[in-house]
């Protein structure tokens, strides 16, 4: 009996296990600050940061706090929307959607959108320093 519970216990591993199953791989936009190009298509511009109440590293907060940045779309060169944008644990979903109708296609599944570099205690970072970075879904297949 307990040769037969071990056989299956080892076919079920083998079949449970075995399977070819997509692997979740990330790839990164980054989104600076910058004029619009002269490009074809849209283009999404980070203009400038608003605020930044975001709690700093090294410190404790009661709130997280967010950060405001206002970001530009533009097609052919042509000023289509500025949008403000609000960057906190409440409007991920919001600013995921927002951000899936500018990018291409192939970068459209957003896994996460934020604001960075990401304040620490006793670091001043200049305005100009700031960039947006959106990470998305990139479906590989593993390989056996």
């Amino acid at each position: 009996m307990k040769k037969a519970l071990l056989l299956f216990l080892v076919l079920f591993n083998m079949l449970a296990f075995g399977q070819n199953t997509p692997k979740e791989n990330i790839k990164y936009v980054k989104i600076a600050q910058k004029k619009c190009l002269k490009k074809t298509g849209y283009q999404i511009v980070f203009k400038e940061l608003v605020s930044d109440s975001r709690c700093p590293d090294g410190v404790t907060c009661i709130w997280a706090g967010e950060a405001s940045a206002i970001v530009s779309v533009y097609r052919d060169s042509k000023l289509i929307e500025d949008n403000t944008m609000v960057f906190s644990m409440k409007n991920i979903e919001e600013n995921k959607k927002w951000f899936s109708k500018y990018l291409p296609k192939k970068q459209s599944k957003i896994k996460n959108v934020g604001v960075f570099p990401y304040p620490k205690q006793g670091v001043v970072v200049d305005k100009k320093d700031y960039y947006i970075k959106i990470g998305y879904i990139k479906y590989v297949a593993t390989e056996r």
